[in-house]
């Protein structure tokens, strides 16, 4: 009897294990894979397929390469990059980059643990202005203790998936890492972008609009709801209306992310969102995942979830059955298979 009531306990603990696990353990798949190869940029905008590998952390690099991504900056230059513009590097040709969710005033990381082998945090030690470099050096103490180079009063990082000098994978991943502006500003940014620089480019920028989400991250206002759209049915759509996508070769246990890089110019990570702001949908199936980046996306059903940039107004449903990849999600977390016409 008691050998029963053991097995019977044992199985009940296995049972709460699997549904604790079942999107949970996917979102701690996805931090792990901070130190893993992910899937590469596509081939072409807006086709989500990788395309090589390259790594985060000691997957992106090995031997003198890797050591190269953790060292001290040396002198830093102004180099020129094609599409951006002039950006700053380090003694190695590496390029620098800054983190939107970090602030200047006053100085603060908050790109830790599995975020920093994605984004290996420059060391202060070692570190000199060359002519060009209208930014002043500073350093600021990690959560770890240690301390970090700062340009402008902007941590300091480098990109694992940079393998070469002048590279600049890191421009834009997750909307919120740009590489740095000789004056300590984000490179590309257009004239007139206040961004996180002040209005207008000018420096004197206001705490609060330091501590401002990038405007894709931000919790939509009315969060998900339910639309009826003639030819898919019920489908879900976010605060602005826009379709809700999910990819195929996204995964959701263990929680994988193959949409990166230039494939986010076209699919957009979903805003997370309050449970209280679910509509129509079970708020259980309505989660939150951290990708690779460290920026957080909304998961339905722990599928992380995009809009498409090719849907112009709301309700639009162009992104259907893209490459054969991209579907719609019902009301019930379930991809809609039905083509667009």
């Amino acid at each position: 009897m008691n050998k029963l009531r053991h097995a019977s306990l044992a199985g009940a603990a296995i049972t709460v294990m699997m549904l604790t696990a079942a999107c949970g353990g996917g979102e701690k798949a996805a931090e792990d894979d901070y130190g893993k190869a992910p899937a590469g940029s596509s081939s072409k905008i807006g086709d989500g397929s990788p395309s090589g590998s390259g790594g985060y952390g000691s997957g992106g690099a090995s031997g003198s390469a890797a050591a190269d991504k953790n060292a001290p900056a040396k002198q830093l230059a102004v180099r020129e990059a094609p599409g951006i513009g002039p950006v700053v590097a380090d003694g190695k040709g590496l390029t620098l980059y800054r983190f939107d969710k970090d602030t200047a005033k006053p100085p603060a990381s908050r790109c830790d643990g599995d975020c920093a082998k994605a984004w290996p945090p420059v060391p202060a030690d070692d570190a000199s202005a060359t002519a060009g470099l209208d930014a002043e050096l500073g350093e600021v103490k990690r959560a770890d203790g240690t301390m970090q180079l700062t340009l402008a009063g902007w941590p300091v990082y480098r990109y694992a998936k940079d393998a070469a000098p002048g590279d600049t994978k890191g421009q834009g991943v997750g909307g919120t890492w740009s590489a740095f502006a000789p004056d300590g500003k984000k490179a590309g940014a257009a004239v007139g972008d206040a961004g996180k620089d002040g209005k207008d480019g000018q420096e004197g920028q206001k705490e609060e609009e330091q501590e401002k989400q990038p405007e894709e991250e931000k919790p939509a206002v009315d969060g998900v709801s339910v639309k009826d759209n003639p030819t898919l049915g019920k489908i879900l759509v976010d605060g602005q209306g826009r379709t809700l996508y999910r990819f195929n070769k996204d995964s959701a246990w263990p929680m994988k992310f193959a949409c990166n890089d230039a494939c986010l110019d076209t699919w957009k990570p979903a805003k997370p969102v309050e449970r209280s702001a679910v509509r129509g949908v079970p708020q259980k199936l309505i989660t939150t995942v951290t990708r690779p980046d460290g920026t957080k996306q909304l998961a339905v059903d722990c599928w992380p979830v995009y809009w498409f940039t090719g849907d112009k107004k709301a309700g639009d449903i162009t992104g259907q059955g893209k490459q054969g990849l991209w579907f719609a999600v019902d009301d019930q977390g379930k991809k809609v298979t039905t083509p667009a016409s």
